[in-house]
């Protein structure tokens, strides 16, 4: 705002006015001023005034901001001023002593991590720092370093806790890594289908991984369950003569059982997050980075558990048989040699 030529000042002394009781109303409106305290308990909160937001935020209607004359008398601003938009000097803020500015940028179309990293190594080419200059990367950049500090502990953590409580229900370390191998197999159509759509890691992919590895392992321990079940029927039901074609039997109707209660599993949570695909509302480009992975693994999770964790399962078992002598002498008790009786 300008006030300072003559014909204004002509304007200002005819109504009885100073440039400072103008420059005021201005001060007032657009930067607020603190007219009195309020008192809450042991609180004390500044009651400020100035213009509402739409009257701050349009120039063309901050002429019409009245001035009161000493006499009384209110007169618009914009006859006793000239109000224009102008760039002004920059500024430089300090902190910790030393002088700060911001340079700000939006990255879109590629990851953040890989923009900084171009960033860094042009800087370091093409800038040369003078003595006590630093350059320090904040914003999103900086919090997602922060976050995947921890992911990189929560994420070990959640799989050793999985592993040690699946040692304590089975008893044995190669069925806990069987059940576990669950999430490579999730993690493979997760991955396919991310870098299908384009998605970068973020944080939101990753606790989407992580929600991902929980539904894979849950469906895998069932799945077991059902293969134990059916072969317990069998060995039940076969007795002494139980055989290898009995153990293959056993995995097949364990499987089957499985087959309905797994593809209801996994089309039910595609179809609850199939929505937030295609869905462009306020949130949804942090939804849709965390959806993805979710629906890719447990498409590819469904394979896993339906054909290669029978096949892992039938392959334990019949080593257990084979090492195990104790069905090796049961084996051959069952079947005795026929021998012709002495006189």
């Amino acid at each position: 705002m300008l006030v300072g030529s003559k014909e204004r000042r002509f304007r200002m002394a005819r109504y009885g006015l100073r440039a400072k009781t103008v420059l005021d109303v201005v001060e007032t409106g657009l930067g607020g001023k603190n007219v009195t305290t309020t008192i809450e308990g042991r609180q004390r909160f500044p009651i400020q005034v100035r213009f509402q937001r739409d009257d701050r935020d349009e120039i063309e209607r901050l002429g019409d901001a009245l001035v009161f004359t000493p006499s009384g008398k209110a007169i618009p601003l914009g006859q006793v001023a000239k109000i224009k938009r102008v760039v002004g000097p920059s500024e430089i803020t300090s902190e910790n002593g030393r002088l700060r500015v911001f340079v700000q940028a939006n990255v879109q179309g590629r990851d953040l991590g890989g923009f900084v990293q171009e960033a860094r190594e042009r800087l370091a080419r093409d800038i040369k720092l003078d003595q006590g200059m630093t350059l320090e990367w904040s914003g999103q950049y900086e919090n997602q370093l922060r976050a995947q500090r921890t992911l990189q502990l929560i994420v070990p953590t959640v799989l050793a806790i999985i592993f040690l409580l699946l040692y304590l229900v089975y008893h044995s370390a190669k069925e806990a890594a069987h059940v576990i191998l669950a999430v490579p197999f999730a993690l493979s159509g997760g991955v396919f289908l991310q870098y299908l759509l384009g998605y970068h890691f973020s944080v939101a992919v990753w606790v989407g991984y992580i929600a991902l590895f929980g539904t894979a392992i849950q469906t895998a321990i069932v799945m077991v369950v059902y293969l134990e079940e059916a072969l317990a029927r069998k060995k039940a039901e076969r007795g002494s003569s139980f055989s290898h074609a009995d153990l293959i039997t056993a995995v097949k109707e364990g499987a089957k059982l499985r087959l309905r209660p797994k593809v209801m599993t996994v089309a039910t949570t595609v179809a609850g997050l199939l929505p937030i695909m295609w869905s462009t509302t306020t949130g949804s480009e942090v939804m849709r980075p965390l959806a993805a992975p979710v629906i890719g693994g447990m498409l590819s999770s469904l394979l896993h558990i339906l054909i290669v964790t029978p096949v892992l399962f039938a392959g334990l078992r019949e080593r257990e048989m084979k090492l195990n002598p104790a069905d090796s002498r049961s084996r051959s008790l069952a079947s005795p040699e026929l021998k012709p009786a002495h006189p």
